[in-house]
């Protein structure tokens, strides 16, 4: 699912409180109406742009009541800095991802399958640190990102645009770009864009080729 219909979708209060009731168990209109303290009218609509977006589904038991469970794990992503606010798109939870195969991270991904409860309950402790220690490493990576972003703005410019032109050499770092591509990446008009890589062409930081625009040689 799209991220920013994710995040407008989530921005309602209600369909997050259902959400996390759902998380706890299935429910019917009824029980999320009383939970919620609002009309059943209102629970069916939040109910219905849920389950359109995809993220609960609906069953009917013998009795003929529909419930509602969670349709899938998703995690979404959101980066708020001085450089700028982005949102990862909303993907899957997955649990046959090999993790083994991201260069940059060392971890014991050792994985028995476990039957018995004493097994389980330490698989899930194990499980609780490593999140956790993600967490805490995303965190510092966010803070050196900014950190380099940082030391290439004041490398790059000075004044209140410094920061634009961390992004754009963010943007060309690693293909040719034209002017529209730079201009969708960092979320600034042509023409800005345009004459701010003039400039770091004097510069002699960026240079146009036939490809498009790039770092030079060095750079």
């Amino acid at each position: 699912m799209d991220s920013a219909a994710l995040l407008d979708l989530l921005g309602n209060e209600n369909r997050r409180r259902i959400l996390r009731l759902l998380a706890r168990k299935p429910c019917y209109v009824t029980e999320i109406s009383e939970y919620l303290g609002v009309s059943p009218k209102a629970v069916i609509e939040h109910l219905r742009k849920l389950e359109e977006a995809g993220l609960i589904e609906s069953r009917v038991d013998d009795q003929r009541r529909k419930y509602f469970h969670i349709a899938r794990n998703v995690r979404l992503e959101v980066n708020v800095s001085p450089y700028g606010f982005a949102s990862k798109s909303a993907y899957p939870a997955s649990s046959s991802f090999d993790i083994t195969t991201c260069r940059h991270l060392s971890l014991d991904v050792a994985w028995e399958d476990a039957d018995e409860l004493d097994e389980l309950l330490q698989s899930l402790e194990n499980l609780e640190q490593l999140e956790n220690e993600l967490s805490l490493a995303q965190r510092w990576v966010q803070g050196r990102l900014c950190d380099v972003l940082d030391q290439i703005s004041e490398t790059a410019g000075d004044g209140p645009e410094s920061r634009i032109y961390a992004d754009l050499l963010a943007s060309v770092r690693s293909e040719p770009k034209s002017v529209g591509e730079l201009s969708t990446d960092i979320g600034a008009s042509r023409e800005i864009v345009a004459e701010l890589l003039e400039r770091m062409a004097d510069e002699g930081i960026v240079r146009r080729t036939e490809r498009g625009w790039e770092l030079t040689s060095g750079s």
